[in-house]
């Protein structure tokens, strides 16, 4: 897995030779296309066709449906911003990582019982950030978080310093790298 997963929102698929070029010459080889637009499907077709060294999954995949179709679309890894049974069988059965949102012990326990041992920390800021992982870390030493929301260079340091950060996750490594595509 990537230290750093872009939730990159696709919303004309001309973007995607905007946006992953940018990322990659930021150093990151990774794109969480999100599943927000009707276009998400066909975008992440063109980035595993164009951008072949780079990791492209797909994001706030909500139900088996859209599931099916990112997979279809060859996404890499699926993300949502809670836990979806239908979506982890379905990736469980095609060997494909699965990231559900969990922030509660209810939902950590879910995943632990489906399989899953690295979860999508969403939206982080709100649900305690650091403080809130650490605090859940003792009761589940197993699990490794991908907080998203809320994170940012301001404290993105202190977030990859606690040894159950799998990888940070946000729309603001898309906004860093287009801002210096954009100063060259």
């Amino acid at each position: 897995m990537e230290k750093y997963i872009p939730v990159v929102v696709i919303k004309e698929l001309e973007e995607v030779d905007k946006i992953l070029p940018a990322l990659k010459a930021n150093g990151i080889n990774c794109a969480e296309i999100t599943f927000r637009t009707s276009c998400a499907a066909e975008a992440i077709k063109l980035a595993l066709e164009k951008y072949t060294d780079m990791l492209i999954g797909a994001g706030t995949v909500i139900n088996a449906e859209q599931c099916e179709a990112a997979l279809k679309a060859g996404a890499k890894f699926i993300v949502s911003p809670g836990l979806s049974v239908a979506v982890a069988k379905i990736c469980n059965e095609k060997n494909i990582p699965y990231y559900p949102g969990c922030v509660t012990p209810t939902e950590i326990m879910q995943a632990l019982e489906l399989g899953i041992t690295t979860v999508k920390f969403f939206p982080a800021n709100v649900y305690g950030g650091l403080k809130a992982l650490k605090a859940l870390s003792g009761p589940f030493p197993q699990v490794k978080f991908i907080p998203t929301g809320g994170v940012d260079r301001s404290n993105i340091d202190e977030f990859l310093s606690f040894d159950k950060i799998a990888a940070i996750g946000g729309s603001f490594f898309v906004k860093e790298a287009l801002a210096k595509m954009e100063e060259k």
